[in-house]
């Protein structure tokens, strides 16, 4: 059930006007997030899902990341989506080692953080990459999200505000 949700949103992610105008390191806060309507705002709250799949809920969540030194985790799920968007194989290898040595591997500058086997698993899957490379390793950033930030960002001050 959660792969098919998954699925979906990776879908919802593939439309272009989805990313327009989305930048990761665009500044501001929460409470400025381009014209959010508090009933907008509130249906972010019913799943983890509807907050991903709008843009000005990533936009929100990702600068409430930033809040909490914890970008990491958005900009590795984000660049996973991108990296399924691959239409050839001879794009998978140049993508997967930017992630690789982006968010993976020991020390990387953005390093996430990732159980022994599924970063095991994950780097011997970068020698030969597949469409499915990163999947692993995605989910289990994805529950980390899910899990831990996205509850913290419910309860935060700024969505609060936002649902006012």
């Amino acid at each position: 059930r959660a792969k098919q949700k998954r699925n979906r949103l990776s879908l919802l992610l593939q439309k272009p006007e989805f990313h327009e105008g989305y930048h990761l390191g665009k500044p501001g806060n929460l409470t400025k997030a381009a014209s959010v309507t508090p009933e907008e705002a509130v249906k972010w709250g019913e799943s983890f899902d509807k907050l991903l799949s709008e843009k000005a809920g990533l936009d929100a969540f990702t600068k409430f990341l930033k809040t909490e030194f914890s970008e990491e985790n958005i900009e590795f799920w984000i660049a996973c989506e991108d990296y399924k968007k691959s239409k050839t194989a001879h794009e998978l290898l140049p993508k997967a080692k930017a992630i690789y040595e982006t968010f993976i591997q020991k020390d990387a500058p953005k390093e996430v953080n990732l159980d022994f086997q599924t970063k095991e698993v994950t780097s011997q899957n970068i020698e030969q990459p597949i469409i499915t490379t990163f999947d692993a390793a995605q989910n289990t950033v994805y529950r980390l999200m899910e899990q831990d930030s996205y509850p913290r960002f419910l309860r935060s001050d700024p969505y609060l505000n936002l649902v006012k």
